[in-house]
């Protein structure tokens, strides 16, 4: 049967009711739901673990915890599990739900059974495409019967700098507003544009130090996001600034820097393994400002990979103590995040999300609790998913304006000309410069050069309606098959459609195929639509199981093998020597992006423009 949830943490009235009828049913006074008795328990704040525990259950909380039989009420229903080893709902500290292309309710049928009970919903994505809806989006699933708690946290990034527009604007206002609604906004998502922060003539300045100060007035967190400050001085202004975490170290020893200035850091599986050596070779003993953290995994990850018990296994295979590595991803990001009334342990008052583990140092799952009731066994979901009809708000995303065509992509020369120089980047182009080409011209128009692995890349407004498009040369990024286009509407932080093709005709094609799916993938192979793949909420998420997600993607993988993908061996050759999925994240304007292309504005017409300075530049000259 469906969930009935009616305990959504939304105002400080019903939980002060709800926790006055806990305290009664704490003394025995009134009548408890479930008594579990679990072989062993941990507890997360001693790290110890006690043997023959009973948790008392209440509605959707726990009432009490202690040794089997001495609870002094009673009780309508009893499980017993010896055999097994209980730990709390295990939570992401930072993760990006929409980066599972799943809506929120599909998203805990594949995450629950895996053990992750409750997230906070780094909301960049989202909130770019409909920044006054975010709060709505993220509480509409646990409305609607999901036992997965979202704390959202609304976008730092909307727009993500001074050149970026359409999806909304968040600012003081409304991040005073998403507080003041409910209990369950955490704070503010990872402030992204470091340049704004400490320069006052960032005409993002402004704006970001509102939603800072609107956050500090309800003593809320200020997550941050600090790739490539690595000096001293960066890091002491960052940690000063307020900004309190990062999930962007890549090394021990950047790192070990930030942990040691104040940072909460939030370790990420790329590099979990060799920074988990790191500190347990500097004889770290204590890990209470670190959390593990998934940040962006595909549906497609997650049934392959797991969802946060991965990266608890992947932190015991480096070395780390089992108990060590659930706080991590229990108690450890609860405080950070101050949700520790609700969520981070088995404890009185908190919601009753257990995990049951069959083997704790391998950290086998063998059933998952929420809310009160069990909700898996081994993989297997068993809830009903709530059927939700996303309104059109969440839906309608897609706004062009008109069917593109191949003089949309066309990038035009100076009359008389049989060369131009043009700018050209790669993916993740993190360098002070960009790279400059002499092109050929033909019939009026710049060339694409396939010899020196030079394609086209395009970023399409998707808000305003005015088909606008931006376009210049990259390299090694795209096909080299004939009239063959990629085109996809995820493309962080704005979430524009991005393009990458061989010919404009193509690119044109793909993107009008996007916009008819209302959102997604779509890829032209020598001038027809090969393959598709739908994201018809936001342009990001669709509302269907994880495998279904799967399958279909599996899909345009296997039609993207035919095609001949370009890519230069020296730069991440293993992000793009095929299917090039890593461009959703080249279109990236945070730090250390410097140059790079967004949709047309007023600021950069032709959307090449240099987010740490402002500077814009022609693609052609």
């Amino acid at each position: 049967m469906p969930f009935e949830i009616q305990d959504t943490i939304i105002d400080a009235d019903s939980e002060v009711r709800i926790r006055q009828h806990l305290t009664l049913v704490a003394l025995g006074k009134e009548k408890a739901d479930v008594a579990l008795r679990v072989g062993r328990l941990l507890d997360v704040a001693t790290r110890t673990w006690s043997q023959d525990q009973e948790i008392i259950i209440k509605d959707r909380r726990i009432a009490y915890v202690g040794k089997a039989g001495s609870y002094p009420g009673e009780v309508s229903t009893r499980v017993h599990e010896p055999d097994l080893s209980a730990v709390p709902g295990l939570g992401e500290v930072h993760k990006h739900i929409e980066s599972s292309h799943l809506t929120p309710e599909w998203e805990a049928a594949l995450v629950l059974p895996r053990g992750n009970t409750w997230t906070c919903e780094a909301s960049h994505e989202f909130s770019n495409v409909n920044g006054a809806k975010t709060l709505e989006f993220w509480l509409k699933a646990r409305e609607a019967g999901s036992p997965l708690k979202i704390f959202p946290l609304p976008g730092s990034a909307v727009p993500p700098t001074a050149y970026e527009h359409g999806g909304g604007y968040l600012g003081y206002d409304e991040q005073k507003t998403f507080l003041q609604q409910s209990l369950m906004t955490a704070g503010l998502d990872e402030v992204m544009d470091w340049p704004a922060v400490w320069n006052p003539e960032n005409p993002s300045h402004e704006r970001l130090w509102g939603m800072i100060r609107a956050t500090f007035e309800k003593r809320a967190v200020v997550e941050g996001h600090a790739a490539g400050i690595r000096d001293l001085p960066s890091i002491n202004a960052f940690a000063a600034a307020g900004l309190a975490s990062d999930h962007e170290a890549w090394t021990p020893e950047e790192f070990w820097d930030k942990l040691t200035h104040g940072l909460f850091m939030e370790l990420r599986p790329h590099s979990l393994p060799e920074v988990i050596k790191g500190l347990l070779d500097r004889g770290l003993a204590d890990w209470s400002q670190i959390a593990l953290t998934t940040d962006d995994r595909s549906a497609s990850d997650t049934l392959k990979l797991g969802a946060t018990d991965h990266n608890v296994r992947l932190a015991i295979e480096a070395g780390l103590a089992p108990e060590i590595a659930i706080q991590c991803v229990t108690i450890n990001p609860a405080r950070h995040m101050r949700l520790t009334p609700w969520v981070g342990s088995i404890a009185p008052g908190r919601y009753a999300d257990i995990v049951l583990l069959s083997d704790v140092e391998k950290f086998e799952i063998a059933k998952v609790w929420a809310d009160g009731k069990q909700v898996s066994d081994g993989k297997t979901y068993l809830p009903d998913v709530p059927r939700i009809d996303w309104p059109e708000w969440a839906t309608n995303t897609i706004n062009i304006g008109r069917d593109l065509t191949a003089e949309d992509f066309a990038i035009k020369a100076e009359p008389g000309r049989e060369t131009m120089t043009a700018a050209v980047l790669r993916p993740f182009h993190w360098t002070d410069d960009f790279l400059t080409f002499d092109l050929p011209v033909r019939n009026g128009l710049v060339q694409r050069d396939e010899s020196r692995n030079i394609t086209k890349f395009s970023v399409i407004d998707r808000f305003s309606g005015k088909a606008a498009v931006s376009k210049m040369f990259w390299l090694g990024c795209g096909p080299s098959t004939p009239d063959t286009a990629l085109a996809c509407s995820m493309a962080h932080d704005k979430h524009n459609v991005w393009c990458v093709g061989s010919s404009d005709e193509a690119m044109a094609k793909a993107v009008n195929a996007v916009a008819d799916n209302d959102g997604g993938w779509a890829l032209v192979r020598e001038g027809e639509v090969v393959a598709r793949m739908r994201y018809e909420v936001a342009g990001l998420m669709s509302c269907r199981p994880a495998e279904d997600l799967h399958e279909e993607m599996q899909a345009l993988y296997a039609e993207g093998e035919k095609v001949d993908w370009m890519y230069e061996p020296s730069f991440h050759p293993r992000w793009f020597a095929g299917f090039p999925e890593r461009l959703a994240f080249a279109t990236l304007t945070c730090a250390p992006w410097r140059w790079v292309l967004v949709a047309p504005c007023d600021h950069a017409p032709q959307g090449l423009v240099n987010v740490e300075t402002g500077a814009t530049h022609p693609v052609v000259f």
